[in-house]
């Protein structure tokens, strides 16, 4: 048994908010690879960057006063920045270990969220387009396009979304192992659903006999 299920013990499938209704299947799920994330997401090699240049900065201008206050002044800042990057990989940890991103006959869904739980369904009929971004390591992120009128808060959306099209959020599978795999299953799926013929009845009046 996965951390998932033990976390949503009263889901009927992990991800899933109630069961599938019939006729819909479940094609994929995955997750955020939470290295990943901490690095695209919080940025965090940035962050740990910046904090350890201006550590070195400190250092480097209490110099003059010694080496012992170079040191004196440099190591605070040096924890700093460690506790910094670690809280932020800690958090990227629970924010991917909190979200499933599925994929179904007809529709994708991400559950998302550590603290508070959400899920938002996106049927492939509310679909504009999708895209593909992978690493050479095979993780990568599908962003979701929604068609025209559709519309998704930003802020209640964060990290599980295109990074700069913060105009019109796009909802995106972020940092997930093989990708590529996911992308053509979505893809696929997708093809079906929208070339799936519908049929509708009308009902007539009944034929008076002569």
């Amino acid at each position: 048994m996965s951390d998932h299920d033990k976390d949503f013990d009263f889901e009927p499938h992990p991800g899933l908010p109630k069961a599938l209704p019939e006729g819909e299947t479940l094609l994929w799920q995955g997750s955020p690879d939470p290295a990943a994330l901490a690095h695209e997401a919080f940025k965090a090699h940035w962050v740990l960057g910046y904090l350890l240049i201006l550590a070195v900065w400190r250092a480097s201008a209490a110099f003059p006063d010694g080496f012992a206050r170079s040191v004196a002044v440099f190591l605070p800042y040096l924890v700093l920045a460690l506790a910094a990057y670690a809280l932020i990989r800690l958090l990227a940890r629970a924010t991917a270990r909190a979200a499933i991103y599925s994929i179904t006959t007809h529709r994708v869904i991400l559950r998302i969220g550590a603290a508070l739980r959400v899920t938002w369904t996106v049927p492939f009929s509310k679909v504009a387009a999708a895209s593909l971004s992978t690493r050479p390591t095979g993780i990568g992120t599908i962003a979701i396009e929604l068609a025209s009128g559709q519309r998704i808060s930003y802020l209640a959306l964060w990290p599980h979304l295109r990074p700069g099209f913060a105009g019109k959020a796009q909802p995106a599978f972020r940092c997930i192992p093989d990708a590529a795999r996911a992308a053509r299953i979505l893809s696929d799926a997708a093809q079906t659903r929208v070339n799936e013929p519908v049929v509708s009845f009308r009902v007539s009046s009944p034929i008076a006999a002569e």
